[in-house]
């Protein structure tokens, strides 16, 4: 039997199938093989962050339940989302909300599955969302949970600082979307806040979870995503 040279390989024809053609190395003939199956979304683990602020404070409360029992487990739901929590600043320089996914890469925010459950917009709060900022980032399969007397650190200037305050510090970089900052370090505080931790130089921020850390599958989310839409 003749070697054969690899010409190509191709995962589009049938959809979710993939080929390689092979050519001998004498006769211009070509084969094709079928070699396997590949996923429709490949999976690359990244964290997903969306920032903003919001602008009235008479409404401010009623769209937190919504971000929060609403929006969040519709989110965690949506396949390639496999954990999202939300946190609020308690030291200024940044926006005031933030809210944290691990999720399977890009792909995931360009499905229709996404759009159909809500990612993107914040429905008709949205012309009271200010300071809006989306970033994915590579580097860490999984966000931390950050739980009750726990708070969330995050550094834009580089990981001494958390080192400083005794913490591990995770490093991400910006992979899509806004790409700013395009590195972050994060860490994970136990214990109370003193007032010094409030009064951290520009790029490092704190932040108090609003919510569990959602996971994908579990019965926490499930049932507040059932209770909703009961």
């Amino acid at each position: 039997m003749l070697p054969l040279t690899l010409i190509f390989c191709q995962g589009r024809i049938p959809k979710n199938r993939f080929f390689c053609v092979y050519r001998t190395p004498i006769m211009r003939e070509y084969q094709l093989e079928e070699i396997g199956s590949v996923p429709s979304i490949v999976r690359n683990p990244m964290i997903y962050t969306v920032e903003c602020s919001f602008t009235d404070p008479a409404s401010e409360a009623q769209w937190n339940d919504f971000y929060s029992f609403e929006k969040l487990p519709a989110l965690i739901s949506v396949t390639g989302f496999h954990t999202s929590q939300r946190f609020k600043a308690i030291n200024a320089g940044c926006p005031v909300y933030l809210a944290m996914h691990s999720i399977d890469g890009l792909d995931v925010l360009q499905g229709e599955e996404y759009r159909r459950k809500g990612g993107g917009n914040f429905a008709r709060w949205q012309q009271y969302i200010t300071d809006w900022h989306r970033n994915l980032y590579g580097g860490l399969d999984r966000a931390p949970a950050v739980g009750p007397g726990q708070y969330l650190v995050i550094s834009a200037i580089g990981p001494e600082p958390l080192a400083d305050m005794g913490l591990v510090a995770h490093s991400m970089h910006a992979v899509a979307m806004e790409k700013f900052p395009e590195h972050r370090w994060l860490g994970k505080w136990d214990g109370p806040i003193s007032p010094e931790a409030i009064s951290l130089p520009g790029g490092i921020h704190l932040y108090e979870p609003m919510t569990a850390q959602l996971v994908s599958g579990s019965a926490e989310s499930a049932m507040s995503w059932q209770n909703r839409h009961a």
